[in-house]
């Protein structure tokens, strides 16, 4: 292993003909880092234009190698073999700026930097913002997670993005990335371990004065520590080969769901188990019944599967009776309810109880058109892999129309005090308000409004379109926890319900609750205007929220941030009246039996539409958009849009306690995961700031989950729903190719980590311990 534990010892080589101020800034500045760092972790340093340091016997004494300005700085082929021999035998490197332009012949000298400069990019120093996304290694841990830094951005000819692990990216909405531009994933210093060695490179010190900037030298230093040996870090975890996914169910046998369901939602058991559920659709061309008259209409199979990591098999559970198998067709014809959700006691391993959302066929309204959703406790056999079903103990139950499609909602989940959390959808069609915000008061059956949200998610007496938050009890009641968003009370009474934690949601089927924080991550689907309308509104908008308090989430009053629609009402539905005021929102419809005053909307993290992500539009003196497309502008470039349907994931947690081989990386520790049903559109994790994340916060940084969860027909084309097992690897359903089916396609992956563990290892690292 090259160099010294003692005194570790850094060769910094410039070339010649480099620009005199740019190299001794640069050279002083990483004398100046290796002599103030704490006791244990200095450096000596030696800089040197002669290429003839370049040989084996002299490279041993140095345990990393900087390559500064590379201008005139030529290595002969002996001289980068001996090079190439050093980094084979553990060396470390680290490239600065147009170091990317060094060796410009040599292909082992472009793999050991990860990137070449591309030609035509930007001149001259320009300030933008630099966006830290590993939070875990020495370069960038202790960074801002955006700062702003002047100094000269290279353009690449090749994304490295996925064969190296980026540490950091600069945001070019911040500055004139000129020809060649990246776009939103533009890696600006990355690390990998490499052919034996370590390669760290950043595009950042390209002007004298960006040697000056701390931030800078913050990144230098934790670049050398790493190369040097002085700390450990995983230059691994954002390569997208050292990620296995495997589909680990097969294909159901003919006429049998014996595999899988119409996949709905999975939850995963403390020793691995996972339990998924299917909605109610039965095989590719199963017989369904839509006649109302017909009193099986709608009778579907809603399943629960179990897939177990230890024989890698797959047991059905059990089943059960369900509306809502009525295949596909008109919003008049088709239906989402079902088995809808899925959640396990937090003493699953001792009770067996699972908790399930369901829509039972017994007892639906055939008249009527109407329903009841059910919030039920069974009892699961631990030791048959099976499920009672006749011990279902009934905690909650609601009433939801069934006349028309969709949105059902479904995603379940627990905080760390035991509370459930449970989300609903707002159970209504968008398609009588041209796809705009679905309050068009006036289409009903037998009674009941169909298209107007203001009766469910808008109306604070309906739990439809809402996230409730309860306690379950051990007898099979429930209480209401303090801190929901009402207490029943107001009014007199019998004009809220104190269950709502988060009203103004449209279709949350996949919800999250972070019991480090106790934070509740959410996405819901929008609706289905295509473009912004300044006469009705937004575009369909799926949005992603963070929540650490009960509260109005919007629909269908405002979305994005605090975005609003125009007010219809009766006798004209089709004349707009005023738009709404988002702080200060008031629900007028006839077809409300809530109050009139509603809390304030909230701005909501992330939203995407056809156009892309984080549209958002000039304002008037009032607060209300221009809408004009011409004028939009789209905050989050990273997402885009399509056919959309946001399916929010978890918050990975590393459990640094945990033996698991296949756990992923602690670079991914507190980044949430969120993604869409269609695999056309982006699936990324995204980093938060703490300090506005629950107040409507973007998203600092995002990296794409494109190539780690696989996409395409023999991928997961269409997800689901996403969880960790206690492994820490990532389960995945993927709904199929069809709807209303469970398909040859339909599917349980799982994906795990095989990149190894953080460099150097133990025996080679020769910093303090800990680092």
């Amino acid at each position: 292993m090259p160099g010294s534990a003692d005194e570790p010892q850094v060769l910094v080589f410039h070339g010649a003909e480099a620009p005199d101020g740019l190299t001794r800034a640069g050279i002083e500045a990483i004398t100046e880092i290796g002599d103030a760092a704490p006791d244990g972790e200095t450096f000596e340093t030696e800089a040197t234009d002669d290429p003839g340091a370049f040989t084996a016997d002299n490279l041993q004494q140095y345990n990393a190698v900087v390559f500064l300005s590379a201008e005139g700085a030529v290595l002969d082929a002996d001289q980068e073999a001996a090079f190439q021999g050093y980094i084979e035998d553990g060396g470390g490197f680290l490239g600065v700026h147009d170091a990317s332009a060094a060796q410009p012949d040599s292909e082992w000298f472009t793999g050991l930097l990860g990137a070449r400069a591309a030609d035509g990019g930007p001149e001259g120093a320009q300030k933008a913002v630099v966006e830290v996304g590993d939070r875990t290694h020495p370069a960038t841990e202790s960074l801002p997670l955006e700062w702003s830094h002047t100094d000269v951005w290279a353009n690449w000819e090749e994304n490295p993005s996925g064969s190296v692990h980026t540490v950091a990216r600069v945001r070019e909405q911040s500055y004139d990335p000129g020809e060649g531009a990246l776009g939103w994933d533009h890696p600006v210093s990355w690390c990998r371990d490499y052919e034996g060695g370590r390669s760290f490179y950043t595009g950042m010190g390209g002007t004298a004065e960006s040697f000056g900037s701390e931030n800078l030298r913050t990144h230098l230093r934790g670049a050398l520590q790493w190369t040097t040996r002085l700390a450990r870090a995983d230059c691994q975890a954002a390569i997208s080969a050292n990620y296995q996914a495997e589909r680990v169910t097969e294909p159901n046998q003919e006429d049998q769901l014996d595999q899988i369901g119409e996949p709905h939602g999975l939850a995963v058991a403390d020793d691995g188990r996972v339990l998924y559920i299917g909605r109610g659709g039965g095989m590719p061309g199963s017989p369904v019944v839509t006649d109302w008259d017909d009193p099986q209409v709608g009778l579907g199979e809603g399943t629960l599967h179990v897939w177990d990591p230890e024989s890698g098999e797959v047991t059905k559970a059990g089943s059960l009776d369900v509306f809502g198998n009525k295949g596909g067709g008109e919003e008049l014809v088709k239906n989402e309810e079902g088995l809808l959700g899925i959640t396990l006691d937090p003493d699953f391993a001792e009770n067996g109880w699972l908790y399930l959302q369901w829509t039972p066929h017994e007892g639906i309204d055939r008249e009527k058109h109407l329903a009841e959703r059910r919030l039920s406790r069974f009892t699961f056999d631990l030791e048959t892999n099976t499920l009672d079903t006749a011990s279902e103990q009934e905690l909650l139950s609601w009433p939801v129309q069934v006349h028309s499609c969709c949105h059902a909602g479904g995603g379940m989940d627990w905080d760390s005090e035991g509370n459930l959390y449970v989300a609903t959808g707002d159970n209504n069609s968008s398609q009588f308000s041209d796809g705009y915000s679905g309050n068009n008061p006036e289409p009903s059956f037998e009674g009941t409004s169909f298209s107007d949200a203001r009766r469910t998610a808008g109306n604070t007496n309906n739990l439809n379109g809402k996230i409730l938050r309860i306690h379950p009890e051990d007898d099979g009641s429930y209480t209401v926890p303090a801190g929901n968003l009402f207490t029943g009370d107001e009014e007199g009474g019998g004009k809220t319900r104190e269950e709502i934690y988060i009203m103004g949601v449209r279709n949350p089927s996949r919800i999250f609750v972070d019991k480090e924080t106790d934070w509740l991550y959410a996405g819901w689907v929008g609706p289905d205007a295509g473009e912004p309308s300044t006469t009705w509104g937004p575009a369909k908008y799926d949005t992603f929220a963070v929540m650490s308090e009960a509260g109005n989430q919007g629909w269908p009053y405002c979305m994005g941030n605090k975005q609003p629609y125009r007010d219809r009402n009766l006798p004209d539905p089709e004349t707009p009246l005023d738009w709404y005021d988002c702080d200060n929102l008031k629900n007028e419809s006839p077809n409300n039996d809530g109050l009139v005053d509603l809390p304030p909307a909230r701005d909501n993290n992330i939203w995407y539409s056809p156009q892309g992500g984080g549209p958002d539009f000039p304002r008037d003196e009032n607060g209300v958009p221009s809408y004009e497309i011409d004028d939009q502008e789209l905050k989050l470039p990273w997402l885009s849009g399509g056919g959309q349907a946001a399916m929010n994931g978890p918050v990975y947690r590393y459990d640094a306690e945990s033996d698991s081989d296949v756990k992923w990386p602690e670079y991914w520790d507190g980044k949430w995961f969120v993604g869409d049903y269609s695999d056309s559109d982006p699936r990324n994790a995204v980093l938060l700031d703490p300090s506005n994340a629950t107040s409507g916060g973007l998203p600092v940084h995002s990296e794409s989950l494109q190539d780690i969860v696989p996409i395409g027909n023999d991928g997961v084309g269409n997800l689901m729903d996403w969880r960790f097992g206690p492994d820490g690897s990532l389960y995945v359903l993927d709904y199929g190719r069809g709807f209303f089916t469970a398909d040859s396609k339909s599917a349980l992956w799982r994906v795990t980590y095989q990149g190894g563990p953080p460099t150097p290892l133990p025996d080679d690292h020769i910093g303090p311990k800990g680092s």
